[in-house]
């Protein structure tokens, strides 16, 4: 989050995640009109139009849960696209950091993966990073 490149990144995704939001919201409100409009004249429809409209209902539905898991899909593809220059630069200025300082490993504990580290043994290169990140 330190690199200034983060905030942008995550201002685009948040545009995307509103556009698609805006979208399925859009085909949600299209599906009820058609529903509410068959369910309004179920009744004077001729047996084989009410099952065509069923069927285009339910087509039209199926569509739109398509449609939600792309836009998860797709939404997931962007987020890991638009990280990933951003954690090449954060791993390089860690590889270099780790260079100058001569250490042998770095750990990332942001994931909670290493809850317990003694500071006899450890040092914390946060500002370091964050240092590196700013320039």
């Amino acid at each position: 989050k330190a690199a200034p490149e983060y905030e942008t990144a995550q201002q685009d995704l948040q545009r995307l995640r509103e556009q698609y939001d805006k979208e399925m919201k859009r085909a949600e409100n299209d599906f009820n009109a058609k529903y509410e409009d068959f369910l309004d004249n179920v009744n004077s429809l001729a047996p084989s139009i009410r099952r065509k409209r069923q069927t285009e209902l339910q087509q039209f539905m199926e569509g739109n849960i398509r449609f939600r898991e792309e836009a998860r899909r797709l939404l997931r593809q962007a987020e890991k696209d638009a990280m990933a220059p951003i954690q090449q630069r954060v791993n390089n200025a860690v590889r270099l950091i780790a260079a100058e300082q001569g250490y042998d490993i770095i750990l990332n504990t942001d994931s909670n993966a290493v809850p317990f580290i003694s500071s006899v043994i450890s040092e914390d290169i946060n500002a370091l990073v964050q240092t590196a990140l700013a320039k």
